[in-house]
């Protein structure tokens, strides 16, 4: 059984907890927070944008810590689940290798590309595995697109446009400072970023034109060019003004035998969703049943790949720290184009 510890029990830390409940092989054995409310299992002041929120814990059974220091000394914790700021990412991953422990951090990894590389680096030395939480290659949707490029059941993949845009994030008040959060790219288009990578590969090339706030990229279009010239693959992500919508995702992707196409938007007043759907070369509509789409399933097959990659001593060829890497380098690569407003090697 493999146990973990996690630290930052804010509404990520909540949600890998449902998780954990459900994800054979692995149970929480210890838990680290500032707050002496939580600490006593008291999470109900908890809210997020999906799943439940909050609720009384119980605790009794776990090593209760308010330090990251105590955490690390704990030696009932084989794993270190990091739900801290992603300006804490890099210090905390860095602490909890070097104290010998494997490592899950909540996306992004870090940053910036060099932060990265620090930790990848550490988990090296430490012969320890790293882990980043990008859960979006879990969610039914995008496993099936991933599951047809990998199968070829469709044929080649040709390329694809994503789409992932929120209203300004007024209540998380450090969103557009890149020491802290990063902005759009970092903390939103990541998810896109990441699975254009597992998908595609790296690109060559890519160009981002952007409206820009500051230095960040406020609402950006990237056209990504790879060595397969056939390939087309873009990507728009960014922030609107309007508070109508404050989320939205979506992708359509095309085989040589088919498209698929999927969208989701969380409404002012309700939430509306164009269900996964494939378009063949017959002219046939299929709309494959892909469950009834509870987000806390798809964290728990995340947590499971956790589980097997650690029960089995492979990498994750979803999660691991070197796939993230790429996922910031993209990013930081994408807002160097918008500055310079030119093309860009990657």
């Amino acid at each position: 059984m493999i146990k973990v510890g996690i630290t930052g029990i804010g509404f990520m830390g909540w949600i890998h907890y449902l998780a954990y409940q459900k994800t054979a092989g692995i149970e929480i054995s210890a838990i680290c927070a500032r707050n002496q409310d939580k600490r006593a299992g008291d999470w109900t002041s908890i809210q997020g944008n999906f799943g439940p929120p909050g609720e009384q814990v119980d605790v009794s059974s776990w090593n209760c810590h308010s330090d990251l220091d105590s955490l690390l000394a704990d030696d009932s914790v084989d794993l270190v689940d990091i739900c801290l700021p992603p300006d804490l990412h890099t210090d905390a991953a860095i602490a909890a290798l070097q104290a010998g422990k494997h490592v899950l951090i909540e996306k992004p990894m870090a940053l910036t590309v060099d932060q990265c590389d620090e930790i990848v680096a550490e988990a090296e030395a430490a012969d320890r595995q790293v882990f980043v939480a990008h859960v979006l290659p879990f969610f039914p949707e995008y496993a099936f697109l991933r599951e047809a490029a990998v199968s070829g059941k469709y044929g080649k993949l040709l390329g694809g446009h994503f789409n992932r845009v929120i209203s300004d994030p007024t209540w998380l008040v450090d969103f557009w400072d890149v020491e802290k959060v990063g902005g759009p790219l970092i903390d939103l288009h990541v998810h896109d970023a990441h699975l254009i990578r597992i998908l595609f590969g790296m690109p060559e090339r890519l160009e981002c034109r952007a409206r820009m706030r500051g230095d960040v990229v406020e609402y950006g279009m990237t056209n990504f060019e790879f060595a397969d010239r056939d390939l087309v693959v873009t990507a728009t992500s960014g922030v609107i003004g309007q508070q109508g919508r404050p989320f939205m995702h979506s992708y359509e992707a095309h085989f040589e035998r088919a498209t698929l196409q999927f969208g989701f938007a969380a409404l002012a007043d309700k939430p509306e969703v164009s269900s996964l759907k494939v378009f063949d070369n017959e002219g046939n509509v299929q709309r494959p049943d892909v469950g009834d789409g509870d987000p806390v399933l798809s964290f728990e097959q995340e947590m499971a790949e956790v589980v097997h990659a650690l029960e089995t001593g492979t990498s994750s060829t979803l999660l691991g720290g070197a796939l993230a890497r790429d996922a910031i380098g993209l990013c930081q690569r994408q807002t160097e184009s918008a500055i310079g407003r030119k093309p860009v090697d990657v």
